[in-house]
């Protein structure tokens, strides 16, 4: 059976770095194409792919649909809608970077239109989300009642770039995509946010600076803090039960190893305090190519895609609820919050 050909959009930081060696790791994909008019990411793409076929928009691609199987959105976030739209409506399988939309609206209309879909959601691939799973599952914890998370980094200059101009950028829907999307997948449906959406840095055109706090379903609050103006960064992931505690310090590894062409080489320990006192936790190591393992499944009707696209639109509507908490200093419901 011939590999799955897949065509990239996009070759910056998400397309180079990120997905391009999570799909050379699947035996059954294979880059086939790669679209960007840039030329010196078309450098890059003939010193890294060069069996690859270089194209140079999205609609010399959709000429050429029959040559692709799959179709990996890895552009910047204000046309990922209509880039995936466009491939999904030419039968084509389609994962798009996170955030799939940049509202709750787009996000449901782009799920509405049917065929194979899937979001980029790769931090539930996470050494400590996976560890953090699996305490939740063995019930060592006890009652589960509270969830720490950040993703912080301190960058005190504004960068000019699409990440930090109106439009698509911003750490709540960069980095906030994974936090409530992490906090979703560990302790489910949320009813309530509070926020706090800032820019602090001189000059900055975007938000910078966010915490949220959600209620969950089951009772359990989800503390979330993003940020590029953090220069303490705090513990990665925390969870606190009736039992006992546990802690993660520091971001996993997989996508600086990527950067930098090296092997991954897992986690440090985590920590877990209890009555006994405190105790080292192996972490996990990460797997985020197990995504694309996954997706390539789902493709041949192998079970489902790794990330309902539905979750996004539930992420989405979370981020919104946030913006909306902010602006109005008030709690906002969600559902039957």
């Amino acid at each position: 059976m011939s590999p799955l050909r897949v065509a990239l959009l996009g070759y910056g930081l998400a397309g180079r770095v990120i997905h391009r060696p999570l799909v050379e790791a699947v035996p059954d994909l294979v880059l086939s194409h790669v679209v960007t008019a840039d030329p010196e990411r078309r450098r890059q793409v003939a010193r890294d792919l060069p069996d690859a076929q270089l194209v140079d928009s999205a609609e010399e691609l959709w000429a050429r649909a029959d040559e692709v199987d799959i179709v990996v959105v890895a552009t910047s976030n204000d046309v990922h809608v209509p880039l995936a739209a466009a491939a999904l409506d030419r039968g084509k399988a389609v994962v798009v970077d996170k955030p799939m939309a940049q509202s709750s609206f787009q996000a449901d209309e782009l799920v509405a239109r049917g065929g194979l879909l899937s979001v980029f959601h790769n931090r539930r691939w996470d050494g400590d989300t996976r560890t953090a799973r699996q305490l939740l599952d063995s019930g060592v914890l006890g009652e589960v009642h509270r969830l720490e998370a950040r993703f912080t980094r301190f960058r005190p200059q504004v960068q000019d770039r699409w990440r930090e101009r109106p439009g698509g950028g911003g750490v709540l829907l960069d980095l906030g995509t994974h936090l409530v999307d992490q906090a979703t997948f560990l302790l489910g449906p949320v009813v309530s946010v509070r926020a706090d959406v800032r820019a602090l840095r001189a000059g900055a055109l975007v938000d910078d600076d966010v915490f949220l706090e959600l209620r969950h379903a089951g009772g359990q609050s989800s503390l979330l803090w993003a940020s590029a103006a953090a220069p303490w960064p705090g513990p990665r992931l925390v969870l606190q039960g009736s039992r006992g505690g546990w802690a993660q310090d520091g971001l996993d590894g997989q996508e600086s190893a990527q950067r930098e062409g090296v092997p991954y080489a897992g986690e440090p320990d985590g920590t877990l305090v209890d009555q006994a006192g405190a105790h080292a936790v192996p972490c996990l190591p990460g797997d985020w190519p197990a995504y694309y393992r996954l997706f390539a499944a789902a493709v041949r009707g192998d079970g489902p895609v790794p990330v309902d696209p539905a979750d996004a639109v539930v992420v989405a509507q979370v981020l919104e609820a946030a913006v909306m908490s902010s602006d109005t200093g008030e709690v906002v419901r969600l559902g039957d919050g």
